[in-house]
């Protein structure tokens, strides 16, 4: 990945100015550095896009980058609320300073607009809105980017997942913390890929106290390890039911299960509390005889996973799977 720095002589000229007006300044402020003309230029998702060094009014879209900015100690002026982790993000989403722009599906334009962005972080959920953040953004002389990890990437989304911490090191000046971030995830990765060696799974997810085919969403969380998907990775849209049965499950008769638990990461709008996807499990009378069930060969990803999904998530996630795949219960 390709970074160039950009300083327009005028600038330039007002650094030299400032310094010879206040030579005890050690340091420069984040809204100092924002302001102050500096760009970088970063391949993102639909090209390269020079963007201010250091913003401060940074409206977080994407749930995939959303840990990263945390760990930075970046706090965003505004964020889709509903859409992420009460768990790992209930600072932002309990902080009144920081707007709530909706979810992807009925954004609030107004509410990012009125803050005036400095940098729009957007893509994955949000990248068909992508003409009019980009609008926004240059309409308050500010950038828009989509450097979203998605399922589909060209290289795959663990690939996308250690560029975009890269670039967003760069973005804000944290590049040895990135390397840091991305060194422990390596780590766990590479764990979990010890400890599958070829093991037939069935990627569940469990929605609505049902359990389904979650391939489409989890089938890049296990891309990287040697399993093979009983199904062969045809699962369809988790808000739809595609009608599997657990009588068909148990007559795939996987070796592991791991299952994804929608209901636990997206409260019910009727307020009702659903069943943990243990207990559904638990409850299935056509998994008794099978193998999974038998030798307790079920791994139940992080709670939060449908609506993490970033670096971090991805890391915790394969340490789990190396833990119980690789006999660590």
């Amino acid at each position: 990945m390709k970074f160039t720095r950009m300083r327009t002589a005028a600038t330039a000229a007002a650094v030299v100015l400032a310094g010879s007006l206040a030579l005890s300044a050690c340091s420069t402020t984040a809204d100092e550095s924002s302001s102050s003309g500096e760009t970088i230029t970063v391949s993102t998702n639909k090209g390269d896009v020079d963007v201010p060094v250091n913003p401060t009014r940074v409206v977080a879209l994407d749930n995939t980058s959303a840990e990263t900015l945390k760990a930075f100690g970046v706090t965003p002026v505004a964020i889709p609320k509903q859409l992420y982790s009460k768990q790992h993000l209930g600072e932002w989403i309990d902080n009144s300073d920081i707007k709530d722009v909706g979810v992807h599906s009925e954004p609030k334009f107004d509410v990012i607009a009125d803050v005036q962005p400095d940098l729009i972080i957007g893509g994955y959920r949000f990248s068909k809105h992508d003409a009019e953040l980009k609008k926004i953004a240059d309409e308050s002389n500010g950038a828009f980017i989509d450097i979203a990890a998605s399922d589909d990437a060209p290289n795959g989304r663990v690939a996308a997942m250690i560029a975009q911490t890269e670039t967003l090191g760069k973005i804000f000046g944290k590049e040895d913390q990135a390397q840091q971030i991305i060194a422990d995830f390596n780590t766990k990765l590479d764990a979990a890929k010890k400890a599958t060696n070829g093991q037939t799974v069935f990627l569940s997810i469990v929605n609505g106290g049902k359990i389904d085919n979650g391939a489409k969403r989890m089938s890049p969380l296990t891309e990287p390890l040697d399993v093979k998907d009983v199904f062969a990775g045809q699962g369809g849209d988790h808000h739809q039911n595609s009608g599997l049965t657990p009588e068909a499950i148990a007559q795939a008769n996987p070796q592991w299960v791991i299952v994804m638990d929608r209901d636990a990461a997206v409260e019910p709008e009727d307020g009702s509390k659903p069943q943990p996807a243990s207990a559904v499990f638990a409850a299935q009378d056509a998994f008794k005889n099978t193998e999974f069930t038998t030798k307790n060969q079920i791994v139940y990803l992080d709670p939060g996973f449908y609506l993490r999904e970033g670096i971090q998530c991805y890391g915790e996630n394969y340490d789990t799977i190396a833990k119980t795949m690789g006999g660590q219960k």
